[in-house]
């Protein structure tokens, strides 16, 4: 399971859709150019047939593996890619992009706008799940790779990969969507909107005019540890730190008492330090506005050969497992082949990211047998 690690790897940089060929989003506008941060790991084979496309939730980026240098943190899935892991890079080409409208080297807010010379800020256009999509697909082809062997993501990612399904079936051999859901619920969208109006509230935002200036810091790191929250479970929550105390007192004010309390500071201020404000305003709406359920993802008398595993987590109360079972229904009623695995974690949320163990056997048999059938088909 552990396998040897990637090693030093860097970013890449594709860039499409120069005027007057913009990509025509779901709301209408236009934009362009666009540029996507990728990074890749291990070898394209000759048939262009051992692709995987691994695709990141809100807060992650192009850096799924490996190390950069002279930095020694590793990608955020980099126990789960490299060579003997979940994602065999002695086998597979896998690629991961940073998202448009994101903030770690592809298109967002923060870039300049070729119109002004000034960052975008709001008059980035809205984008969608399926805008990424479609310049995720431009990335794709840009490799000649006709069709990916799997298309795989939790969370957000996970939506995307459900997009990518309903967008470009014929275009993916299979697919892997983890603790992710056809829409979210009400709940779901009220706790981006409580983060979206922490951000706005502060009052360095400037209604998105920021750039050159102090960001709206409070606000973000706010929107952050409320969303951690939701990343954790009761159980997570008390087994990292019940309610241990930072001192062996209470201060009797408003100071930190609890390590948990510690810990969600942290984690606000720490992601402030690599997020932009506007792309997360950018990126919840994206996600709110996602809705495949009913016959969106499946038509009626639509047919396809993509073979899907669904993974849920039972201490996802941010996802819930219900959630991942109405993916399961909607394919299955469609006839589409898919598998549900559902891992008794009490990571919550997060548990994609940490059940390495079990997510890695499962989609270690999974792949192994798709790539195994594309080749007996030949």
């Amino acid at each position: 399971m552990k396998g040897k690690g990637i090693g030093e790897v860097s970013v890449k940089y594709f860039t499409f859709a120069e005027p007057p060929e913009e990509l025509v989003l779901t709301s209408g506008q236009k934009l362009g150019p666009i540029t996507l941060a990728y990074e890749a790991y291990g070898e394209l084979n000759q048939k262009k047939d051992n692709a995987i496309l691994i695709l990141h939730a809100l807060s992650g980026d192009a850096h799924a593996a490996g190390f950069h240098k002279d930095d020694r943190k590793p990608g955020w899935w980099d126990m789960m890619i490299g060579p003997g892991k979940a994602f065999d890079t002695d086998k597979y080409f896998v690629i991961c992009s940073n998202i448009l409208g994101g903030c770690k080297g592809s298109t967002g807010p923060s870039s300049i706008n070729p119109q002004t010379d000034k960052p975008y800020g709001l008059d980035f256009p809205i984008i969608t799940i399926a805008d990424m999509v479609n310049a995720q697909k431009k990335l794709i082809d840009s490799f000649r790779i006709k069709k990916l062997l799997s298309v795989v993501g939790g969370s957000m990612g996970g939506m995307q990969v459900l997009q990518w399904f309903k967008s470009y079936s014929n275009n993916i051999c299979s697919a892997i969507p983890i603790a992710t859901a056809l829409k979210h619920s009400p709940q779901q969208i009220a706790f981006d909107e409580v983060g979206r109006q922490a951000v706005m509230a502060d009052p360095d935002w400037q209604k998105g005019d920021y750039y050159g200036r102090a960001k709206p810091e409070r606000g973000l790191a706010v929107a952050r540890m409320m969303g951690h929250i939701t990343y954790m479970s009761d159980a997570s929550m008390e087994k990292k730190f019940s309610r241990r105390m930072k001192n062996k007192n209470y201060s009797y004010t408003f100071k930190t008492d609890f390590e948990v309390e510690g810990y969600l500071q942290y984690k606000g201020d720490s992601f402030v330090k690599r997020f932009d404000p506007n792309s997360y305003l950018y990126i919840t709406k994206a996600m709110d506005y996602f809705d495949l359920s009913g016959e969106k993802l499946v038509t009626e008398g639509d047919e396809s050969e993509t073979r899907f595993m669904v993974i849920g987590f039972k201490s996802d109360w941010l996802y819930p497992i219900y959630q991942s079972r109405e993916i399961v229904n909607q394919l299955k009623y469609r006839r589409v082949g898919v598998t549900y695995c559902e891992i008794p974690s009490t990571y919550g949320h997060d548990a994609f990211l940490l059940e390495v163990r079990e997510q890695t056997h499962l989609i270690k048999h999974f792949l192994s047998s798709v790539y195994k059938d594309k080749k007996n088909e030949k």
